[in-house]
């Protein structure tokens, strides 16, 4: 069987309408930017794998670095990244015919590198399946389309619509306001369907040039890899119109965040819904998949909201959860029950921002449910009424979120200790490259009045 076999339908597809010029080789580092290389066709067909340093996972988002090499210290040994072929896409942006595909890291010795984000979520689906689960997700992607910035001390603007106007706030599922930045959603579209991406909708949302986008469930490590290409060709379509596609959790005052919620449903041997009985009633597994979510999720919200944006995101009446309550078809609270036929029957964590690692992101939520399961956990009572009135639950910062992560050993164990350890110290490290940088806030208010 050659390589061609083992791709997806759609980059087969792709390949009989374009010769092949280049693949790139990617893999995802801790915020989710895509690392590797460009190899030309020629000498990619040649090769079962190639190298890149272990490094990659102790930059901080701005290319700094943790000190999380170990007690060896900074030697920087090379990482052996395999390609897992079904994930070839095309990239479709590009002049001459391109193939994405997605790498796993080894040490040399063979072993799944522990700090690699879609190792880590691998980690995690493998505990459920030694439970004899199947895990399925399904994630809501929101994000902003803005103006073209490159002045970090200007504002960020919405994006200039069709008629001239700024993209208009608060027209939530507005058809005229999709219509606004039609060209970038053709686009949008068009690149989906050459990769082989399922959306499952688009709409607007509350906020000025925000949209979400829905894509179909199914395998989480598919799911993940799928918002990790969705991030780049969404970026791609919109510089295509002049504008940027941002997943920050905040990026404009005054407007609702970006979330990236993901609904949750869990299979057994047989493929049936263990949060559905017989009688299409609520298992003691849908319930303890709830509360395990109310009792972990606070030790995974630096994984959720992983920078210090993400925290302007929870403000109370705003659009955005910060309670840890449950209710059903309640978009008020932080774990909701959509309406579903039995078969169906989920568990959606609103919680998340969109600026998280995919990869990490659902496996930290897989997390909670699976202790949840696994230790018996039982929820709180549901919550009726507006949950916003609710009492806080989560951590108000990255500092307070990473000061639960660090004592949650139980949830380490589960997500990886050598993870746990990588991810401490370079999100601390970026926590103390924030705290030198001062604010127009603190120049206004500071400067002249202390």
């Amino acid at each position: 069987m050659t390589w061609m076999d083992a791709i997806p339908e759609a980059a087969r597809v792709y390949l009989e309408n374009n010769r092949l010029d280049e693949v790139e080789c990617v893999i995802a580092d801790l915020p989710g930017i895509a690392r590797g290389k460009a190899v030309p066709a020629s000498k990619w067909e040649k090769q079962a794998h190639f190298h890149l340093p272990n490094s990659i996972f102790f930059q901080t988002i701005t290319g700094e670095w943790g000190e999380a090499a170990g007690p060896e210290g900074f030697l920087e040994p090379d990482m052996i990244l395999r390609p897992d072929m079904s994930t070839a896409t095309a990239a479709p942006w590009t002049k001459d015919g391109t193939l994405q595909v997605i790498h796993d890291a080894f040490d040399q010795k063979g072993r799944p590198v522990g700090c690699s984000p879609r190792n880590v979520l691998k980690r995690v689906v493998d505990l459920y399946k030694a439970e004899g689960w199947t895990p399925v997700v399904a994630p809501e992607m929101e994000f902003y389309l803005v103006g073209r910035n490159i002045d970090p001390a200007k504002p960020i603007e919405p994006m200039m619509g069709r008629t001239g106007r700024p993209a208009a706030a608060r027209q939530a599922y507005s058809m005229s306001a999709v219509d606004d930045y039609g060209p970038v959603i053709d686009d949008i579209y068009e690149y989906a369907e050459i990769q082989g991406i399922e959306i499952d909708g688009i709409t607007q949302e509350g906020g000025a040039g925000q949209l979400e986008i829905n894509l179909r469930h199914g395998d989480p490590v598919k799911l993940a890899d799928e918002v990790f290409f969705f991030k780049r060709l969404l970026r791609e379509a919109a510089l295509k119109h002049n504008c940027t596609a941002t997943f920050m959790a905040k990026p404009i005052e005054g407007e609702p965040g970006s979330a990236m919620h993901v609904h949750h449903s869990v299979l057994d041997r047989k493929g049936r819904n263990i949060f559905t009985g017989p009688q299409g009633g609520e298992t003691d597994d849908f319930f303890h998949f709830i509360g395990g979510l109310q009792e972990h999720m606070p030790s995974v919200i630096a994984v959720i909201a992983p920078y210090v944006n993400s925290y302007r995101r929870y403000v109370r009446d705003h659009a955005a959860p910060i309670n840890l309550e449950w209710g059903r078809d309640n978009r008020t609270t932080g774990i909701r029950i959509p309406i579903s036929p039995p078969e169906a029957r989920r568990v959606e964590n609103r919680l998340a921002g969109m600026d998280c690692n995919p990869y990490l992101c659902i496996a930290a939520s897989l997390a909670c449910g699976y202790l949840g399961m696994k230790n018996e956990i039982w929820p709180d009572k549901r919550f009726q009424g507006d949950a916003y009135e609710a009492e806080d639950a989560i951590p108000q910062g990255l500092y307070a979120a990473l000061e639960l992560f660090d004592g949650a050993k139980e949830m380490q164990a589960v997500l990886g200790e050598e993870f746990a350890r990588v991810y401490s110290i370079v999100k601390h490290a970026e926590y103390n490259e924030f705290l030198q940088v001062i604010s127009p806030w603190e120049r206004e208010h500071l400067l002249l009045n202390v």
